[in-house]
C-alpha cells in the first residue's frame, strides 16, 4: 500500500460494493447490465476519469498503465479492482463499517464545500450518497442523511434516529467539524 494505508483502506470500505461488482462483471457477463447503470451513475456524478479506467479493465486490460493520470481514490479503487480480479481473497468486505474517525473530517470537508456550491463536492457526495445507500446498516442510513447534512441539519437526535452506535458517533463527529468550519 501508499504512505496512507489507513486512508486507502477506507477509500476501500467506501467503495466496496462498486469494486466487487466491477469484479463480478469481469467475471461475468450477466452481471454487466448493473455495472453498466452503476457507471453511468458515476460518470453522471462527475466521476468519468474513474469510469473510462474501469471501462477498459471490463474490456480486457490489466496493467499498471491504467493508474497512470488517477486521482489517489480512483488509484485506490482501480488497484483494489485489479488485486481482486487476481486474487478474490483482497477484496474489500462490504459488510464492514467505516472508520469513523477517519471518515469524519473527510466528510465534513465535501459537505462544507457542497454548502458553499462546490458543483465537484456536489457530485461526489451524491456518487458517495449513492454508495452508502447500496450498503448495510448506519452506512445506509448515512447515505439516506447526506442531503440533510448539506441543507443544515445540524440535530444529532433528528439524523441518527436509527443509527446504532458507531453510526452516532460519525454524525456527531461530521457535525462538530462542520461547526468548526461554519464559525
Amino acid at each position: 500500500m501508499t504512505q496512507f494505508p489507513a486512508r486507502d483502506e477506507q477509500i476501500r470500505n467506501m467503495h466496496a460494493l462498486l469494486i466487487h461488482q466491477v469484479v463480478k462483471a469481469c467475471h461475468n457477463e450477466q452481471e454487466r447490465p448493473l455495472l453498466d447503470r452503476l457507471l453511468t451513475q458515476a460518470a453522471q456524478n462527475g466521476w468519468t476519469d474513474l469510469v473510462d479506467t474501469i471501462r477498459r479493465i471490463v474490456a480486457g486490460r490489466r496493467d499498471e498503465s491504467l493508474l497512470k493520470g488517477l486521482d489517489d481514490e480512483d488509484r485506490v479503487i482501480i488497484q483494489s479492482i485489479l488485486a481482486g480480479l487476481h486474487d478474490p481473497n483482497t477484496l474489500p468486505d462490504t459488510n464492514k463499517q467505516a472508520d469513523p474517525n477517519m471518515a469524519a473530517p473527510g466528510m465534513a470537508m465535501m459537505i462544507h464545500a457542497a454548502r458553499r456550491g462546490d458543483p465537484e463536492a456536489l457530485q461526489a457526495l451524491a456518487y458517495l450518497a449513492k454508495q452508502m445507500t447500496q450498503s448495510h446498516g448506519d452506512m445506509q442510513q448515512m447515505g439516506g442523511i447526506m442531503g440533510k447534512l448539506v441543507d443544515g441539519e445540524r440535530d444529532v437526535e433528528q439524523l441518527t434516529q436509527r443509527m446504532g452506535e458507531q453510526g452516532r458517533k460519525l454524525v456527531q463527529d461530521i457535525i462538530a467539524e462542520l461547526k468548526n468550519m461554519e464559525h
